[in-house]
């Protein structure tokens, strides 16, 4: 590793050289120069078969952003982490979510305590409440079967169960039914419950402290609800779990030490959907399901960790992540899943990447010079190609594309998969080679419309394919993701594994909410002052209207 700053080091100045000159050349030259490029800019691993030949790239560009992963030490910063070093730095400890899915015959000791076994003593009691739902034997306080699992939690407590549950609910139980509550909003709270039998629903509350403010409000109005329609205090034991390190906080809750299941601070909320968190997931899949999950996430660890640089998959993307926000100016990453059962997975790539990238400073605390932290977001196809691709055909602003598909649908119906994976491999080769007025012309079409239809192309995009979606399928998504978001935070030199950056805001609204209902002082600044003041006003009016 050298102690050259990062933007003055030889490959930052070489790859610098090579993006202001791949700015004026076409993706078109390039596969006209490479015939064989389609498959020569491939890696496959597992179930994973993925296609950077529509990235911005030749051989030269990633051969120095090789060097550049060697210049900041990216293999030693990867063993540091699967060591059970303590790199996130500002919060001194260690990150070790790969802890999550090793082998029970599997050791790592840290700080003197083995967490493998920690884990797995975890799993194991998971998995003997999961059963119990599944099988009918767990049974509510008027003796009632459980049939229904409302999640409460938000962020990572939420975004990963949700997604997971929503990409394999092929292979949940036909007995049970699943919500998930996130938003303080009471509609969210409303709307999951509103259907639902109250002996017959179980709570999973999911809060590391067991005090997240929007978790445990809604946490105690589903109290309230089980309490008020059960009418004894005692039904809490029945009908709530909890995912948290504050035991006490949740037996005062109600809950039974029993039904605690914890976790570790080495765990960061956007990376446990394969701790505790993923209870819910556990008890829609069942623990053999479960287990092929976990088997994936384990089989993209090992790549990560053992592949060369030139074939790792994690390391590739994110040093292509790495060219196209701080070499080729995109500040924003497009995910499009062609498959109903990944709509959530753009949204938890949201928080993965920017709750994890959205830095300004390194780990030392150093002002930061350079871009970080691309905006992620995305949708379904094909509905956002009826949406927003608009813009990303013909507008002024290039976005790069990971477009993710299938060989098979897992309810196949007529010829539906065909058409929807047909716009996967059009829309790459859309937006890669476009059209221009010169094809438009031959095609007859009128002068007048030429400049409207034009495509510019040379827009970059990645395909990701695999056979179809499947526990182990998405382990291995989901950390190809985790570990690409690391390479780009090694190569940053930033902390990817603190949030301080969300606790400003959580601290003024503790201080603001006793201020919306009482009429007192307020020392804000005067647009904060107003805006208090004029919502007091609609509330009282609303209350007074209510009253009439």
């Amino acid at each position: 590793m050298s102690t050259t700053p990062l933007v003055e080091s030889r490959p930052w100045k070489a790859l610098e050289a090579l993006a202001k000159k791949m700015k004026t050349t076409n993706l078109r030259t390039l596969f006209l120069e490479q015939p064989d490029r389609g498959t020569s800019f491939v890696i496959e691993h597992g179930d994973l078969y993925v296609d950077f030949s529509k990235q911005q790239i030749n051989a030269d560009i990633l051969e120095e952003l090789l060097r550049l992963a060697d210049h900041v030490g990216l293999a030693d910063h990867r063993e540091a982490m699967f060591r059970g070093d303590k790199i996130n730095t500002s919060e001194n400890r260690s990150v070790l979510h790969i802890a999550l899915r090793l082998p029970r015959s599997a050791s790592l000791v840290v700080d003197g305590v083995d967490v493998v076994a920690q884990v797995h003593a975890v799993l194991d009691a998971m998995d003997e409440f999961a059963a119990a739902v599944r099988s009918g034997t767990k049974l509510g306080f008027t003796g009632k079967k459980i049939r229904n699992i409302v999640n409460i939690g938000i962020g990572g407590s939420d975004l990963g169960p949700a997604m997971a549950y929503e990409a394999l609910r092929f292979y949940e139980s036909d007995d049970l039914a699943f919500r998930f509550v996130s938003n303080v909003d009471e509609i969210d709270l409303q709307q999951a419950t509103v259907d639902l039998d109250p002996a017959e629903t179980l709570f999973i509350v999911s809060s590391k402290t067991f005090g997240t403010l929007e978790t445990l409000t809604n946490a105690l109005s589903a109290k309230d609800w089980i309490t008020s329609s059960l009418g004894d205090e005692r039904a809490v034991a029945d009908h709530f779990a909890a995912i948290s390190t504050n035991v006490k906080g949740a037996e005062a809750f109600g809950v039974h030490a029993t039904n605690v299941f914890g976790f570790w601070d080495w765990v960061g909320g956007r990376y446990s959907m394969d701790s505790a968190i993923g209870l819910s997931t556990l008890i829609a899949l069942g623990r053999e399901q479960f287990d092929a999950l976990l088997e994936g996430f384990r089989a993209m660890d090992e790549h990560f960790l053992t592949a060369p640089f030139e074939k790792n998959l994690p390391v590739v993307m994110g040093l292509l992540a790495i060219w196209n926000r701080n070499f080729m100016g995109r500040p924003t990453t497009g995910v499009m899943p062609y498959d109903q059962r990944l709509k959530y997975f753009p949204a938890y790539l949201q928080q993965l990447t920017m709750e994890s990238n959205g830095k300004s400073v390194t780990c030392e605390g150093h002002a930061i010079s350079y871009e970080t932290g691309a905006i992620y977001w995305g949708d379904r196809g094909t509905n956002g190609q009826h949406s927003f691709y608009q813009l990303l055909h013909q507008g002024t602003t290039v976005v790069p594309i990971d477009f993710i598909g299938f060989g098979r649908s897992t309810q196949p119906l007529g010829n539906h998969h065909n058409i929807l994976m047909s716009n996967v491999f059009a829309q790459s080769q859309a937006l890669a080679f476009g059209k221009t007025a010169e094809e438009l012309r031959a095609e007859g079409t009128p002068d007048e419309l030429v400049p409207h239809r034009v495509m510019p192309g040379n827009r970059p995009s990645t395909v990701i394919l695999a056979p179809k979606i499947t526990p182990r399928l998405l382990g291995q998504l989901v950390a190809l993701y985790e570990h690409s978001v690391f390479v780009q935070g090694t190569v940053w030199g930033i902390d990817s594994f603190d949030q301080w950056g969300v606790e400003l805001g959580k601290v003024l609204a503790a201080s603001i909410i006793p201020e919306l209902s009482n009429d007192v002082p307020l020392s804000h600044d005067s647009s904060t002052n107003a805006l208090i003041r004029h919502y007091r006003s609609l509330n009282e009016g609303e209350n007074e209207r209510d009253n009439d």
